[in-house]
């Protein structure tokens, strides 16, 4: 498979998880690897796994709540590859707290990777792309982002901004002429730790989604250029059931189990 031949693809949040997965996946395409994290002994890990493919894979240390260091960090990759083909905002991360118990810094914190870092590598790279007459902005949302929970007032937030992100980007670029793709990618809780002991109601219609199926999906949804992937297609159904008064939306998402999924959440650190 040579879908990405030569393209030059950079992944935030690379060194675990479905970035991880996903790096893996555009490597076997053809790709040549930027995978930008926090965690550097997971990003050497990586340059291991990625050295049995073909293509310059690279990695980089970069803390996505400094400004600065992503300025910094996006410099080296211009002067090192010239331009990003495609650029993967995957970075998450999560509290899973009840509003009153979420320390004010691990709000800002939340909001600072999961939304505001998406600007900042998107500032970055965009311009190379337009000038070299296309590109491909991926933004890792979540189900979170289409619809609220319990617990999850942080994350949700900056998710449903990462929507909304991802549609006027893609209004916006449209409308400036730009020759420029998005991907929007809403996915329900996907099995990697980040999510440990959240539960569902209907594992048949909202299951806990496989990391190597989600990576799989999305590497294919950029392949196709598709503009949105919604994971699993349950989740489609929350568009048309806010048109319900708010109350009768309310109740649905508690009988589906939708609201007690963080009940037991325990997440990677297992508090």
């Amino acid at each position: 498979m040579s879908d990405f031949q030569n393209q030059n693809i950079l992944i935030t949040g690379a060194a675990s998880g479905i970035g991880r997965l996903m790096a893996l996946g555009f490597a076997r395409g053809g790709a040549n690897i930027i995978a930008w994290d926090v965690n550097a002994a997971g990003l050497t890990a990586l340059e291991d796994e990625l050295g049995v493919f073909s293509g310059t894979h690279a990695t980089f240390v970069c803390d996505l709540t400094d400004r600065e260091a992503i300025r910094t960090t996006a410099d080296a990759v211009l002067e090192a590859y010239g331009h990003v083909d495609v650029l993967v905002n995957n970075a998450g991360i999560v509290s899973g707290r009840p509003l009153l118990e979420i320390p004010e810094e691990n709000i800002e914190r939340t909001f600072a990777v999961n939304t505001l870092a998406l600007f900042w590598t998107t500032k970055a790279f965009l311009p190379g792309m337009i000038e070299h007459g296309g590109g491909h902005v991926v933004t890792i949302a979540s189900a979170g982002g289409l619809v609220g929970t319990a617990r999850m007032t942080d994350y949700c937030s900056s998710k449903f901004a990462a929507v909304g992100f991802d549609e006027s980007l893609r209004l916006e670029c449209k409308r400036l002429g730009y020759p420029i793709r998005t991907t929007v990618v809403c996915p329900f809780y996907i099995d990697t730790g980040m999510f440990a002991g959240v539960k569902t109601r209907f594992p048949w219609l909202l299951p806990i989604l496989k990391p190597e199926y989600a990576a799989r999906r999305i590497v294919k949804a950029v392949r196709k250029k598709k503009g949105r992937l919604i994971m699993p297609r349950f989740v489609y159904s929350v568009y048309p059931l806010r048109l319900l008064p708010v109350g009768l939306f309310d109740t649905l998402l508690t009988f589906f189990g939708i609201n007690q999924t963080m009940d037991e959440f325990r997440g990677r650190s297992g508090k």
